[in-house]
């Protein structure tokens, strides 16, 4: 029993130990909302329910994120993006 509560501490000391999730997040270092100390942990995203592993960009409160337009490059090389409006739920797994 003096075991349990031990590990249950512990997981409560690592969630706190977690940033908050921004409202707006890109994986591209370059972007202003690139975030660092949040991509040390694994994050997941719920697009209108469905579970998506390919966003490259989200913003919670205008309900939106950027995917990949398959293998279609922009003139710089980066993947083309498209962008889908619908309802965005961010959490930590």
């Amino acid at each position: 029993m003096l075991l349990f509560k031990h590990f249950e501490a512990n997981t409560m000391t690592e969630a706190s130990t977690r940033p908050e999730l921004p409202d707006r997040l890109s994986i591209d270092a370059r972007s202003p909302h690139y975030v660092p100390a949040v991509f040390q942990h694994d994050i997941g995203i719920r697009f209108n329910d469905k579970e998506r592993h390919d966003v490259e960009e989200y913003c919670i409160s205008e309900g939106w994120i950027k995917v990949p337009a398959g293998k279609t490059l922009d003139r710089k090389g980066k993947p083309l993006l498209l962008t889908l409006k619908g309802r965005v739920e961010v959490y930590y797994r």
